[in-house]
């Protein structure tokens, strides 16, 4: 959704949002694909740009409706990558210059390993019992 509003005149911004905010709060997938294309015919010559934006990653933005049992807003938001650049940006502003590549890449894998550790034992972000339904599924659309 940033992506399109980065196209579009600030005027015409809050207006194009609130649209575009239907998209991905129909209750399934079929809606959403439904909703798209009215609001792409609407201001695709206005937007052009915005718009092919839109068309362009609308089906990666929906692939959150494949995970009924996990809570959307969870899957759809990308505070958890933002916290985590956001925590690498600061441990290597405390290193100052680093020697090498390698040594940023050392000091960068070590933090996300640890952070790794941490989600899986104590911070999971998307609890394995809710996950192990969608996962069998998956699994059971591949055997067959």
């Amino acid at each position: 959704m940033r992506n399109v509003l980065a196209k579009v005149s600030s005027r015409d911004k809050a207006r194009l949002a609130e649209k575009l905010k239907q998209i991905w709060l129909q209750p399934d997938k079929a809606g959403a694909e439904k909703v798209a294309p009215l609001i792409i015919e609407e201001y695709e010559e206005k937007y052009p740009e915005a718009m092919g934006c839109l068309e362009e990653g609308l089906e990666d933005s929906l692939q959150f409706y494949y995970f009924s049992e996990i809570d959307k807003r969870k899957i759809s938001s990308t505070n958890v990558l933002e916290r985590t650049n956001r925590e690498i940006r600061r441990r290597s502003r405390v290193e100052g210059v680093f020697p090498s590549v390698d040594s940023y890449l050392r000091l960068v894998v070590s933090y996300l390993m640890e952070s790794t550790e941490d989600w899986a034992n104590d911070y999971a972000y998307i609890k394995e019992a809710k996950l192990a339904p969608v996962l069998e599924n998956e699994i059971a659309q591949v055997a067959n």
